[in-house]
């Protein structure tokens, strides 16, 4: 059945219109019964859906519907895997038909700038190229199955800290570049049914309320053609929200932003062509979901339950393999220690909090997966509802231990150290699981831990394991996913997606993080994560794409189909990777591109390309990647577009940031021509540096009488006057260059760069 939204919107009163801005109650949009306009359902979750029931609390963080609780954000963009993600979201989506819910809140998108954000667990990476692709192959689940996602939150939300008034300061560049662009390609690419808008204020403005953003940067240069709901209870002024582009005002206002609206409009402050259009696009987002409802919908909850253990494998990281103790034998005595082996921390706490349809246990599914060959000890170790020290735990876990070939500690942060709501304070485990590694390995030299967490930790302990399975939140099926890996049913693929400091103050915003009252300055630009540690040279932890497996991968043959490329052509790259080892494993190719020589600031190396294949022993696969302008772009704030220069470019593949296997140049030539215009404070260094103007430049040796110091060391002499405007010269020339004779250099100079 066809709508005619004009048609209805002329049959609507003003009262009508304004009340269709702003939510029914907390989850729900108002309908219109006369129209035939129905209420429709908005819900979290970006990992599961986060449906209240009934009686359910006010916030609805209790009593939701049983949901499958996939891994969060985190553990996801570990795995960098497209299809994965999205096969995630076509799941997400029938629960959502089955739940008739219209449009579920997520995913978020957001730049993990500092490790201590408190909801890391639910943004993807600190890349927002990577960023941008786990939120499009998700936001692609979701729609195929005729339910709306909502990319949040828009934009610069990178901490809970004061998260309702906090004003983001952040350069052009560096917005456009990072914490716009995670956005951008989500956008462009997977087009979400709709946009929340976050909580805090951007240069001065809030989010709610920047035309900039909400019309200029998201319709007009990127095309958005949903609608923007604000987050619960962002909205400042409602007028100027919906002036800016915000449609949605979520959730319910008791009617006071409905009056503000329908007053504005009465008193001429609000155009009624700005209303209708925020009411256009509303409707076409109701009638989309009542065409696309499904009667009757239902899933399959073991077939869910299935692909969150499968996910969650993939999703994990190896961090480290001493000596190739994984995967273990099922055979022999193995000691489990850790309550978390029992009562596992497989997500992350806050809006996105899901009532699993069945809940892993590590344990019981390590014995499943060992077949009953093996001996299974355990020992608690620590409290989970105290951070204390026990002694007479610690001294438990040394005797189960002592005699077991080898100690799988279960360890990472309680509900209570990361959330929505607040930020950490600090990199480190609860000093009860720092202890209980110290006591195990005065008896054990055998230690494996399995890390439960939603962000990077610090690791002092490190050196007194053999190795480390990064599980993230690994969602209702952590434990039968952390069984598969430590018995060898697959092979590790997951490669970090962030950054891994040794410590705290070696993360690039630890000096600005979280700011001064309401204000945070982003000093530290561009430079977010990878970025920071590769140009500082600054060793972490675990580097960015970083992820060990049971298998080694050998690479060859990179290949580019052109040696030189304007930047309106495109380059395919091509690279052979070949399982060179005993076991099937996954490899994730990653490409990496530098500009090795600009004008501007730019980062050593970034994310541009990435594929992730599963090779057989002994199989070689070619891996290819199509690299277009944006790859070898930066942000040109004076043309306010993207813009590359002339010049040499890197391309490299590798297996992680640092460990790049090969690499080859290209050269890439602009079709932009930036216009130049020279004056007296332009410098001669500017002049020399343009091949246009560089041979005219020379004649300034003579003003100074140092021809021959310009024959005979033009080095010392270019370094001397590289920075001497020409202004400069007229004193220090002694009466051999005047105001006449610069007016005339700087007509001649101007033309040659006009030509």
């Amino acid at each position: 059945m066809t709508i005619n939204i004009s048609n209805l919107i002329t049959q609507m009163t003003l009262e009508e219109k304004a009340g269709l801005c702003s939510g029914l109650d907390f989850w729900h949009t108002k309908g219109i019964g006369r129209l035939g306009i129905p209420s429709l359902m908005l819900t979290d979750g970006p990992h599961g859906l986060r449906k209240q029931q009934g009686s359910a609390d006010h916030l609805g963080l209790h009593n939701s519907v049983p949901a499958t609780c996939f891994p969060s954000a985190a553990g996801l963009a570990s795995s960098w895997d497209r299809e994965l993600i999205q096969q995630v979201g076509e799941a997400l989506g029938e629960e959502c038909q089955a739940e008739d819910v219209a449009v579920l809140l997520g995913p978020g998108t957001n730049i993990k700038r500092s490790p201590l954000n408190g909801r890391n667990f639910e943004y993807f990476s600190e890349d927002p190229y990577l960023s941008a692709e786990m939120a499009s192959s998700h936001i692609n689940g979701v729609q195929s199955q005729g339910v709306g996602t909502s990319l949040k939150h828009f934009a610069a939300n990178n901490q809970e800290h004061r998260r309702m008034s906090t004003n983001a300061i952040i350069d052009e560049r560096t917005l456009r570049e990072i914490y716009l662009a995670s956005f951008e390609g989500a956008v462009t690419h997977s087009q979400p049914w709709s946009v929340m808008c976050s909580y805090n204020q951007l240069n001065g403005e809030f989010a709610s309320e920047s035309e900039t953003l909400l019309t200029k940067v998201l319709r007009e240069d990127w095309g958005f053609e949903g609608f923007v709901v604000s987050d619960w209870g962002a909205v400042n002024e409602r007028v100027k929200a919906l002036q800016a582009g915000l449609e949605l005002e979520m959730p319910s206002s008791g009617g006071i932003g409905d009056a503000r609206i329908v007053a504005a409009v009465n008193s001429g402050e609000l155009s009624m062509k700005t209303l209708d259009q925020a009411v256009e696009r509303l409707l076409s987002f109701i009638f989309k979901r009542v065409e696309s409802r499904k009667e009757n919908a239902t899933f399959d909850l073991e077939q869910h339950h299935a692909l969150a253990r499968k996910v969650a494998r993939e999703s994990m990281v190896l961090l480290r393999n001493e000596d190739s103790i994984l995967p273990l034998a099922k055979t022999g005595t193995l000691a489990i220690i850790g309550e978390f082996a029992k009562k596992p921390r497989y997500q992350g706490g806050g809006s996105s909090h899901v009532n699993p349809t069945k809940l892993d246990d590590a344990f019981a599914e390590m014995q499943a997966v060992a077949g009953g060959s093996a001996s299974f000890l355990y020992a608690q170790g620590y409290d989970l509802e105290s951070d204390e020290i026990s002694d007479v735990l610690l001294k438990e876990a040394q005797e189960t231990a002592q005699g077991a070939d080898a100690a799988v500690l279960f360890l990472g942060l309680p509900d209570s150290y990361e959330s929505e709501g607040y930020d950490r304070s600090h990199l480190s485990l609860p000093e009860s699981h720092k202890a209980l590694i110290e006591a195990v390995a005065e008896v054990q030299d055998h230690i494996i831990v399995v890390l439960s967490n939603g962000a990077p930790i610090e690791m002092p302990w490190l050196s007194h394991t053999k190795a480390v399975l990064e599980g993230y939140l690994g969602g209702q099926a952590f434990g039968g996913a952390i069984a598969d890996l430590l018995f060898g049913v697959v092979s590790p693929s997951g490669k970090l997606a962030e950054t891994f400091p040794q410590k705290l103050s070696d993360n690039p915003s630890f000096l600005n993080f979280p700011g001064e009252g309401d204000i945070v300055e982003y000093k530290e630009g561009l430079f977010v994560g990878y970025r920071y540690y590769d140009k500082k040279e600054i060793e972490p932890l675990f580097p960015f794409g970083f992820g060990l497996s049971y298998t080694k991968f050998e690479y060859s043959g990179l290949k580019l189909d052109k040696s030189s490329i304007s930047d309106t052509d495109v380059v395919e790259v091509t690279v052979t990777v070949k399982n060179t080892g005993s076991r099937t494993g996954k490899e994730v190719v990653q490409l990496y591109v530098s500009d090795v020589e600009s004008s501007v600031i730019r980062p050593l190396q970034e994310l541009k390309g990435f594929q992730k294949l599963e090779l057989q022993p002994g199989e070689q696969r070619e891996v290819s990647f199509t690299l277009n302008k944006r790859a070898f772009a930066y942000y040109n704030v004076k043309l306010a577009d993207w813009h590359v220069e002339s010049g040499t470019f890197n391309i490299a593949v590798g297996s992680s940031s640092r460990d790049i296997r090969l690499s080859s140049s290209l050269s890439v030539t602009s079709t932009t021509k930036i216009a130049i215009s020279f004056h007296r404070n332009t410098t001669v260094g500017d002049l020399l540096d343009n091949p246009l103007t560089a041979e005219k430049a020379k004649k300034y040796s003579g003003i100074f009488g140092m021809e021959d110091a310009m024959e005979n060391n033009p080095e010392m002499f270019l370094a001397m006057m590289k920075y001497m405007p020409l202004r400069a010269m007229i004193g220090f020339g002694q009466g051999k260059y005047t105001e006449a004779d610069l007016a005339e250099d700087l007509r001649e100079l101007n033309a040659l760069v006009a030509e």
